[in-house]
């Protein structure tokens, strides 16, 4: 059963969410606080002028004259009755069954009691408009708000957005791609730092691609009087040996060179050509042994506008590289404008195969035990993007790996 995860929120959810929750919580706090203040300051209202008309009832008790009091009344509530007693002048608000009643009592003599009541029903009314009022407010003031946040969280989530492509872009190996940075807040920060880095990556990586263009151009002189050199030994088993080491250096200088010149990013030059008819102009410029292991399977044939040479150069390294580190015999498939090169080896080693997902091969990083410099793989994914053409790299569930190129077609 599969773990279903939620998708993950944007940085303008987040901040839109954030703000509307604390816009909330203000408003609810502001309401709440405003509701019980005024419950307060009416209640407290409500007593002191109804305790007013008990003081004038009370006088009135005295001089004979009538009034609203009443004494002794019988639905007196029994807090009223006991506090009473005390010799004191009592507010009571009681719950009543449809609204409240406030009443005020006080001793006239020894054992009378004399009581005034009337409706709280005006007051409760007035902090029920109160309450529909501060709602409405709040609402609207909380929508506004949170649409304020949306606002803000969208254009910073474009901004990290943007700066995030930028980065992947500047990874994926295009250092001329730039952010720019609006304002002066963290974002823009963050914009001119992922600048300043694609800046300082791209230096670090043109004075790497000098020295190692350099050093190849000096490495093809006295590479090239050892090839000369090792044709005037007499013929034996130590020649054969030195002519074997003198031809994989001058394999490897080129390497070296073919890769300084990928990353000056070269014009490339297209035309058309048949698939197939590049593939086996590939697999014949490998030496006799590797030519009688490759099987080259046409399934369907497609005419591209590429360059050749470096589509060649493509299928030779990876042939090779199978070669090298799999198991013959090699199939190389073509499908129209795909071509998949298999091998019957172990396939690739997990960890090597996690890095060529995820960032493309590593120069002089290989995961065969039989050693390697691993630029046979950097230069066949550095000349297909060049072509704009895609690698992908896997293991098949029978055994062994495969490689597929996709060229680009019309």
């Amino acid at each position: 059963m599969k773990n279903l995860r939620p998708p993950a929120l944007s940085v303008g959810a987040k901040v839109a969410l954030a703000v509307a929750a604390a816009a909330l919580c203000v408003a609810g706090t502001i309401g709440v606080l405003v509701h019980r203040t005024t419950a307060v300051h009416q209640l407290a209202t409500a007593r002191s002028g109804l305790d007013q008309e008990l003081v004038s009832a009370a006088h009135d008790h005295a001089d004979g004259r009538r009034s609203d009091a009443r004494l002794d009344p019988p639905d007196l509530p029994g807090p009223v009755a006991r506090a009473v007693r005390n010799d004191v002048r009592v507010t009571y608000l009681e719950d009543g069954e449809r609204y409240p009643v406030l009443w005020a009592a006080t001793r006239v003599s020894d054992r009378r009691v004399l009581a005034i009541r009337r409706s709280y029903a005006r007051e409760e009314q007035s902090l029920a408009r109160l309450d529909r009022t501060l709602l409405g407010t709040g609402a609207a003031v909380t929508v506004l708000v949170s649409l304020a946040g949306l606002l803000l969280g969208v254009r910073m989530g474009r901004q990290a957005t943007a700066a995030a492509r930028t980065a992947e872009r500047i990874a994926d190996g295009d250092l001329d791609a730039r952010v720019r940075p609006h304002g002066r807040d963290e974002i823009a920060r963050l914009a001119a730092s992922v600048n300043t880095m694609a800046d300082a990556l791209g230096a670090r990586l043109e004075a790497e691609r000098r020295v190692t263009a350099d050093i190849a151009h000096e490495l093809r002189t006295p590479v090239a009087g050892m090839s000369t050199a090792v044709g005037l030994l007499p013929p034996g088993r130590a020649s054969e040996l030195v002519a074997g080491s003198v031809r994989k250096l001058r394999g490897l200088v080129e390497d070296v060179l073919e890769v300084a010149r990928l990353d000056s990013q070269v014009a490339v030059d297209t035309e058309e050509r048949e698939v197939s008819a590049m593939a086996r102009r590939a697999v014949a410029g490998l030496d006799d042994v590797r030519v009688n292991v490759v099987r080259v399977n046409v399934v369907t044939d497609a005419v591209v506008a590429t360059d050749p040479r470096r589509v060649e150069r493509i299928l030779a390294n990876l042939a090779a590289n199978a070669l090298r580190h799999g198991a013959p015999p090699v199939e190389m498939e073509i499908d129209g404008p795909v071509v998949r090169v298999r091998d019957h080896g172990p396939g690739f080693p997990p960890d090597l195969l996690a890095v060529l997902r995820t960032s493309g091969p590593q120069r002089f990083r290989t995961g065969s035990r039989t050693g390697g410099t691993g630029l046979g793989l950097t230069i066949a994914t550095g000349q297909a993007r060049l072509l704009g053409a895609r690698l992908t790299f896997r293991n098949r569930p029978e055994g062994g790996a495969e490689t597929e190129l996709r060229l680009p077609a019309e």
